[in-house]
């Protein structure tokens, strides 16, 4: 399979095998006017399996929600064909309108318009809890 060299863009690579597509809904890419190639399940020494995502345009992109995924993800900035930064986003304290309360006695449930925001209460078990009601992430 062939897929276009990038000139001027970004590379997300590592990601965990089937989170692709859930990384490609939550940046928003299908709201962008360039080149976005996702390549699912390629061959990985580490993870056996691993998604790709291309983007042939150089974009601000959500760290927090890259690092909440999976931390081992790499981001590849790319300027004239070449790797110019290789990033590593980290796991955040905190992560905003991605994982949404699951408690019905959340103020969140209630309050529509309410944000949904979660801590980083344990990080070697990767546990996130709700800043109004405390109730664990799945």
């Amino acid at each position: 399979m062939l897929i276009g060299t990038i000139v001027d863009g970004i590379v997300i690579d590592h990601i965990p095998a089937g989170r692709g597509m859930e990384l490609y809904k939550y940046l928003e890419l299908d709201k962008l006017s360039c080149e976005v190639a996702l390549i699912k399940n390629a061959p990985s020494e580490k993870r056996g399996k691993k998604d790709i995502l291309k983007i042939n345009d150089i974009i601000d992109l959500n760290f927090d929600l890259l690092g909440y995924v999976d931390p081992g993800i790499t981001v590849d900035i790319i300027r004239g064909g070449k790797r110019v930064e290789k990033l590593h986003p980290e796991l955040p304290e905190v992560i905003r309108g991605v994982i949404h309360c699951k408690n019905p006695r959340c103020i969140t449930q209630v309050e529509q318009e309410l944000e949904h925001v979660f801590r980083l209460t344990d990080r070697e078990k990767k546990v996130y809890r709700c800043i109004y009601c405390d109730t664990r992430a799945k």
